[in-house]
């Protein structure tokens, strides 16, 4: 799936996330946070103005997200904006159970954020003997490449294919290849390669 699709999963299917942000006290601080529309533009969400969490959005300017459902998880880290009060209307006929929080005008307390420029990653492990992870970029982000990978000393002893808990690396060739799609990320390759040649990035 490409990105889009993953924001579709991720505000119409898992909808509640975890969202951090730092504290007063410098600390990591989490609260449970709805996501309530996207388009090509983003992730949107929104709060009340008299909250600790909107002046912590709207001084740091980013968030880091994580939603879990059914054993599949999506997590995204980036920057924020304020839309104001952009789009509010929208997320009220699409979120009707909004519409019991904050009824009539007193949604004027409420200002909305879109999560513009963003990376993170999808990862299923609802079939526990093929997991599936994959990339997630919105906007301007790089994707951040991370994993284990293969470097050109490979002897092809295949030693790490017979660690591996998901069996995910091709021997067939030399130097193997790891199935990044497939990768837990244990590490166990890189401790059992005798020649040092596999390497962690990101």
């Amino acid at each position: 799936m490409d990105s889009k699709n993953y924001l579709k999963l991720l505000v119409e299917e898992f909808h509640s996330t975890t969202v951090a942000t730092i504290g007063a006290d410098g600390h990591p601080q989490t609260r449970v946070i709805d996501m309530m529309l996207w388009d090509k533009k983003g992730v949107y969400f929104l709060t009340a103005k008299g909250k600790e969490f909107y002046r912590q959005l709207m001084e740091q300017g980013y968030i880091a997200l994580s939603a879990v459902k059914d054993k599949r998880s999506i997590s995204l880290r980036g920057k924020i904006k304020n839309i104001g009060r952009k789009k509010l209307d929208e997320i009220f006929e699409k979120n009707p159970y909004m519409q019991g929080i904050y009824p009539g005008d007193t949604r004027s307390a409420l200002e909305v954020f879109c999560l513009y420029e963003a990376q993170g990653e999808y990862f299923d492990i609802s079939e526990p003997t093929h997991v599936t992870r994959d990339s997630i970029t919105i906007g301007g982000c790089d994707t951040v490449v991370s994993g284990y990978f293969v470097g050109k000393n490979c002897i092809g002893c295949k030693l790490c294919y017979s660690v591996c808990p998901q069996k995910c690396i091709d021997i067939s060739g030399k130097p193997v290849v790891i199935d990044q799609h497939r990768c837990l990320h244990c590490g166990r390759c890189a401790e059992i390669c005798p020649k040092q040649t596999i390497q962690k990035r990101g």
